[in-house]
């Protein structure tokens, strides 16, 4: 444990780590206090393209936890980031919510649906055939696909809800064409996430509750890693993977030693 507490650098999940729902977990906000206490570099990073950091910034607060806005990273962040790069001024279809619309507008991305560069697909509620049918019809036409992240379902208030590969998968098998997905466990975003801290990977733990996007993410971009219980993944399910994180806590509370 102290090899861990002596990591420069933390990167942290949200939902199952920080808090379930609208219910902040035991220990978090010792933890928080913690990191501010000992000049920890954080980031708060999350696969879910939905909201702003600043939104994100809210719920926190909301519960009673006060976290500045640049400790929060998210994968439509990430994504605008990547096609910023990967080319500058392209435009896209886009089937999310308004934290994927905000991020690429920022940007410089142009949201076209006649002729687009790209389709790009987040979580949203608002999700239907018509989008489907839009979608599958520009990659037809040579409209390269983006999915902000690889989770299948995620959580909400009224139990686990489908997310992004579950938005994406239509427009796969009607095409037979496969997106690239930006958000963890895919390297890149961890990456950005090392960069905005200023650590190197080897000061820098990656603290989840996910096997499969969050240990795995940490493990393939050299972090240190730790899985909480707090979340999804059971000590019973660890058993299934053929990795495993280095360290197994209750909840991040113990990292401070709560």
């Amino acid at each position: 444990m102290e090899t861990l507490r002596s990591k420069k650098g933390f990167i942290c999940d949200m939902d199952g780590v920080i808090y379930h729902g609208n219910r902040l977990l035991p220990g978090v906000k010792e933890f928080v206090e913690w990191l501010y206490r000992e000049n920890k570099e954080f980031l708060f990073l999350t696969n879910n393209s939905s909201k702003t950091p600043k939104e994100l910034q809210q719920k926190l607060l909301y519960m009673g936890l006060e976290v500045d806005e640049r400790h929060f990273y998210t994968s439509a962040l990430a994504t605008a980031k990547f096609l910023s790069k990967q080319s500058p001024g392209c435009s896209a279809y886009v089937i999310g919510d308004h934290g994927l619309f905000n991020a690429l507008h920022d940007a410089g991305i142009i949201i076209n649906d006649v002729n687009p560069d790209y389709v790009i697909i987040g979580e949203t509620p608002s999700y239907n055939f018509d989008c489907i049918t839009r979608a599958m019809q520009h990659v037809m036409n040579g409209a390269r696909l983006i999915g902000t992240n690889t989770d299948l379902t995620g959580p909400s208030d009224n139990g686990i809800m489908p997310a992004c590969r579950a938005l994406v998968a239509p427009v796969e098998v009607t095409t037979g064409v496969s997106a690239y997905y930006v958000g963890k466990p895919n390297p890149l975003m961890m990456r950005t996430g090392l960069k905005m801290l200023g650590v190197h990977s080897d000061e820098a733990a990656m603290i989840g509750d996910r096997m499969d996007t969050d240990i795995i993410a940490g493990i393939e971009s050299g972090l240190d890693t730790v899985l909480v219980l707090s979340g999804v993944t059971s000590r019973e399910e660890i058993k299934l993977y053929p990795y495993r994180p280095r360290i197994i806590l209750n909840g991040v509370g113990d990292i401070a030693g709560v």
